[in-house]
C-alpha cells in the first residue's frame, strides 16, 4: 500500500504498522501511534534519517521529521517483523 501526502500518521496494531510503504517530502514527518495493547520501538539507521523513539507505550504517539532525501527503512526493535518504507523526496 502506498500513500502520497505531506504529514502523514501510520499507526501500530496487531504488531504492524497501518502501511508498509509511504512517500514524503523532505521536511515532512509522520507521526507514529501506537494502538496496539503491547510497547514499540520504532527506529530507523538509515543515513540522514536515524533516529528511535525509544520505549512507546500503547496509547502513545511520537512525530519523526524526515529531513533528507532517500529509502528510510524504519522498524520496531521488539517486532522484526514489523517493517515500515518511507520515500522522502
Amino acid at each position: 500500500m502506498k500513500a502520497a501526502a505531506a504529514d502523514v500518521t501510520i499507526t501500530q496494531e496487531n504488531k504492524a504498522f497501518s502501511m508498509e510503504e509511504v512517500t514524503i517530502g523532505a521536511g515532512d514527518s509522520i507521526t507514529f501511534v501506537n494502538n496496539d495493547s503491547t510497547t514499540h520501538n520504532v527506529y530507523s539507521r538509515s543515513q540522514g534519517n536515524k533516529f528511535d523513539s525509544g520505549a512507546q507505550a500503547p496509547n502513545e504517539s511520537m512525530t519523526q521529521v524526515f529531513s533528507s532525501p532517500g529509502k528510510v527503512q524504519v522498524r520496531c526493535a521488539i517486532h522484526p517483523r514489523m517493517k515500515l518504507t518511507v520515500n522522502v523526496e
